[in-house]
């Protein structure tokens, strides 16, 4: 890495860690982006060089972690493993890391609603594609190897476990102490709900 790099590097790192500091130690509307600026020891300019408002900081500050997160849920899953626990495997990674920081995590959780402009916003959905695209290609291969029925076409059934994790997810973490063991009994149900069926036998 060259000089430029590293100094990019650098000061990207001290604005995630003092974005990450002030939105944990203060409420997310006190936190400005001057007092975020001073605290990582930038210039205002240099901020917006890097996220466009406090909304794109939010993702600056997480989508690191949820890169990281992702690419370790997507390797758990085993074909060998039974369906539900294969998407056991994948989602029990994103409750663990949001476990370790629930203020951030449901600050994230609340500015992703319609994220779609900001610096750090094209980051974003690339993490959560990768996600989607994972999801798709298990049921993809517990289609073809009769866990599941070969139809509705696995996208759409990706998109309604996706559906029902991130609901799942969401109520889970807005509660006063997000225990990790409670949050993936109730997805675990859940999940056994979609993959059974509601129709009488």
């Amino acid at each position: 890495m060259g000089r430029r790099e590293s100094n990019k590097a650098d000061k990207q790192a001290r604005i995630r860690e003092a974005a990450r500091a002030l939105f944990t130690e203060r409420a997310f509307a006190d936190a400005t982006m001057r007092s975020i600026a001073q605290h990582a020891h930038v210039g205002l300019g240099t901020l917006f060089s890097y996220a466009d408002d406090k909304r794109d900081l939010v993702f600056l500050v997480f989508n690191e972690d949820l890169a990281r997160v992702t690419e370790r849920a997507l390797a758990a899953p085993r074909a060998t493993m039974p369906v539900l626990e294969q998407l056991m495997a994948l989602f029990a990674p994103h409750y663990q890391q949001f476990a370790r920081e629930p203020i951030l995590a449901r600050l994230a959780l609340q500015e992703l609603t319609f994220y779609s402009a900001g610096k750090q916003a094209t980051a974003f959905r690339q993490i959560r594609d990768r996600l989607m695209l994972g999801l798709v290609a298990l049921i993809e291969r517990a289609q073809r190897s009769g866990g599941l029925p070969a139809q509705p076409a696995a996208a759409l059934v990706a998109r309604h476990v996706f559906f029902v994790y991130a609901g799942a997810l969401r109520a889970w973490i807005a509660s006063d102490n997000p225990r990790i063991a409670a949050g993936l009994r109730e997805l675990r149900a859940l999940l056994r709900i979609t993959l059974g069926g509601l129709a009488p036998d």
